[in-house]
């Protein structure tokens, strides 16, 4: 009784007489069925479509075959869906005259087709699946701005006056006690600077070792490319060291010279999701030992770990050699603009020669963590990726069955290896045809190796995964 009263609110694609008749898979025919009511009017534009479950009830088959048929329309352009609102006709002019076979993997954005208004690249990169960000729809506002008021409300004038560039005393105690009782980090507030970000702490550090008489530091291939920019910037020349399962190659240290630095992530290597092994540890530190040579340990995505608990700082089993980077941009917002670092004792006065972020938004990140938010928010965070995850991964294996799916433990993204003969930067320009924001490995790496894309789900709204998906296959499908 309830789904009968809910058609009301729907074009019932089922009193239409839907021809599903044919050869093929049932989704693929539904999809065919309503492409075909769109193109002669008996679905209207703009019209909204019964949920899945409505549907397949009426259709008698599983909810499954209509969430496909949904997601390969959204894909092609025939339909949108909108948060809270459903799924609907998208307004197209000239559907009727539109030369598209049908099919998976075609859009509509393919020729023959006119739309009125700005031209289809204008919606390029409409679904977020480029790593690099959390998902921005799961701001803690209300708590934030809570934590901005009682910052405000316990400013003293000397908190009116110049920063110290070591930053603020306050953060400084609430984050070295977060960083000893989360990461395992060796810290207190006189090893910790504050920062703006991550790569600035990066930047820093690269200043300081060129300085100190540094020619050339070592990087992780693949790897962040903004890390092998900030460095050449400070005038250092960017050794890369490959990278496999277990991390960063350190055996191959031993044979470099004038490198004073080796900047990696051993948490989470990005881009492939290993983990630095035990092993490779050793031999880090080995090196650090044996050199007089820094270690920068960036933390990327360390609080975003699935299968297990989270990987302790190497910075943690030797303060000594490591420096320690991180900051809120992948747990938080990149806009709030706070980062550390936690360095030897001979490198942290190196690192303050400039200006911390303004004060009001060090004291109430402090409150933040001081009131629990920042550990609540972070354990509903990991709940949520996990699921979307899951959802990223289930998509990927009915639609590229054939597709090697690595660094899903942990993190904001996965890669998937396209094997050879596919160019992932061809697949990446199809992709953003098609609406959808994903990055070829390739532009990681500074030796090109296996062809993959690297998939982020941090801002990917859940609602736009199976579509996001449907699109990267379709991709693959024109390059292949």
């Amino acid at each position: 009784m309830r789904d009968s009263q809910s058609n009301s609110r729907y074009d019932s694609p089922a009193s239409m007489l839907l021809d599903l008749d044919g050869h093929g898979p049932l989704h693929a025919r539904l999809a065919g069925a309503l492409r075909a009511a769109i193109r002669d009017g008996r679905l209207r534009q703009d019209s909204l479509l019964p949920p899945s479950r409505v549907l397949a009830a009426e259709l008698g088959c599983s909810r499954w075959v209509v969430t496909q048929a949904y997601a390969e329309l959204v894909t092609a352009g025939y339909l949108e869906t909108r948060t809270g609102s459903g799924t609907s006709v998208r307004p197209l002019a000239g559907a009727s005259g539109t030369s598209e076979a049908g099919g998976a993997g075609r859009t509509g954005t393919a020729s023959g087709r006119t739309r009125p208004g700005p031209a289809p690249t204008a919606r390029a990169a409409s679904i977020d699946m480029a790593p690099g960000l959390p998902d921005l729809r799961l701001f803690p506002v209300a708590r934030w701005a809570g934590a901005i008021r009682a910052a405000a409300a316990g400013l003293t004038t000397a908190d009116l006056g110049y920063r110290d560039p070591a930053g603020h005393p306050v953060l400084r105690e609430a984050l070295a006690e977060y960083l000893a009782r989360v990461r395992g980090a060796a810290v207190g507030p006189g090893a910790l600077t504050v920062c703006g970000s991550a790569t600035e702490g990066i930047a820093r550090i690269c200043r300081a070792l060129a300085r100190e008489g540094a020619t050339a530091v070592a990087v992780e291939d693949p790897g962040w490319q903004r890390v092998r920019e900030v460095a050449a910037a400070a005038g250092l020349a960017v050794v890369p060291v490959p990278v496999d399962e277990q991390g960063l190659r350190a055996d191959l240290l031993a044979g470099l010279r004038d490198v004073g630095g080796v900047i990696l992530t051993p948490a989470h290597q990005f881009p492939s999701g290993a983990v630095l092994s035990p092993a490779r540890r050793h031999e880090l530190l080995d090196w650090a030992r044996r050199t007089g040579g820094l270690l920068v340990e960036d933390d990327y995505d360390a609080e975003f770990r699935y299968d297990r608990r989270a990987v302790a700082t190497l910075q943690g089993a030797a303060p000594w050699a490591v420096t320690l980077v991180g900051s809120v941009s992948k747990t938080l917002s990149p806009a709030v603009g706070i980062g550390w670092m936690v360095a030897p004792p001979r490198w942290t006065p190196l690192l303050r020669d400039a200006a911390p972020p303004p004060v009001l938004d060090q004291l109430a990140f402090a409150s933040f963590l001081r009131a629990g938010s920042y550990d609540r928010h972070l354990r509903a965070a990991r709940k949520r990726y996990r699921e979307r995850r899951d959802a990223v991964v289930r998509e990927l294996a009915g639609r590229l069955p054939d597709a090697s799916v690595s660094g899903i433990p942990a993190g904001l993204h996965l890669v998937a290896s396209l094997g050879p003969g596919l160019d992932g930067d061809a697949v990446q320009r199809h992709a953003a045809r098609l609406g959808v924001h994903v990055v070829s490995i390739s532009r990681y790496q500074v030796r090109r190796g296996e062809p993959g894309l690297v998939i982020g789900y941090g801002n990917l709204a859940d609602h736009e995964v199976a579509a996001g998906v449907a699109s990267l296959s379709a991709a693959i499908g024109r390059v292949g």
